[in-house]
């Protein structure tokens, strides 16, 4: 298989694109990166539009006193937020991105992006379209730090990413990062879920004791 038909079968839009379109694509980058390899660097430039068609890039800030928020993750089938918004307005990343897994991907250079965007009305259809959706992603994650309870917040997480024998196996660090929040704040969450019953914690491990009150938790307004 080609890059062209890769890219063209796991990306529905981009099946019925102009010549324009097809001959950007056409002389797209592909490249294969290993898990936790920096993709882009805070405060660097961006110079790459980039489609990620398999694997995990997970895109997070960091403070100057080293806290970090993980922002959103780009999976299969997916383009960089950040990257669109950052070539664009023409501005350095605001935040790093690092593989989780391996990645297979596509870099379209700045000069072909602007084309793109000028040139083709298939290809600005795909990056805008992949853009907005992805854009609302981030806004409600912004709506969830501000707005609702971390108990809420919380409780949302175990259930989503809870494992095989009702076992999450996460750090109080690793959650804190997920969820935007300090370790402390989530420590002593998990405590008062701990004395509910509601779950056992034992080093990076939480055991579901009573998931019926923790989903329970997780939707209460």
């Amino acid at each position: 298989m080609n890059d062209l038909t890769l890219l063209t079968d796991q990306f529905p839009l981009l099946q019925q694109l102009d010549e324009v379109g097809l001959a950007i694509l056409s002389r797209a980058q592909r490249v294969q990166l290993p898990a936790d390899q920096v993709v882009f660097h805070q405060g660097s430039a961006c110079t790459h539009f980039i489609i990620v068609v398999s694997g995990v890039v997970k895109v997070l800030g960091r403070n100057a006193n080293g806290r970090e928020l993980i922002l959103y993750r780009i999976e299969n089938q997916g383009s960089c937020v950040l990257t669109t918004s950052c070539l664009l307005g023409a501005e350095d990343y605001p935040a790093e991105g690092i593989t989780e897994t391996e990645v297979t991907a596509f870099l379209i250079p700045l000069s072909e992006f602007q084309r793109a965007i000028a040139e083709s009305e298939g290809l600005r259809r795909f990056i805008f379209d992949s853009y907005g959706e992805r854009l609302a992603k981030l806004i409600g994650l912004v709506q969830e730090i501000a707005f609702e309870r971390i108990e809420k917040r919380l409780a949302r997480y175990l259930i989503e990413h809870v494992g095989p024998g009702f076992v999450l196996l996460r750090s109080h660090q690793e959650i804190a990062d997920e969820l935007g929040t300090a370790r402390e704040v989530v420590s002593r969450q998990l405590k008062q879920f701990e004395q509910k019953e509601w779950v056992a914690l034992s080093r990076n491990q939480v055991l579901f004791l009573n998931k019926s009150a923790v989903k329970r938790a997780a939707k209460e307004s």
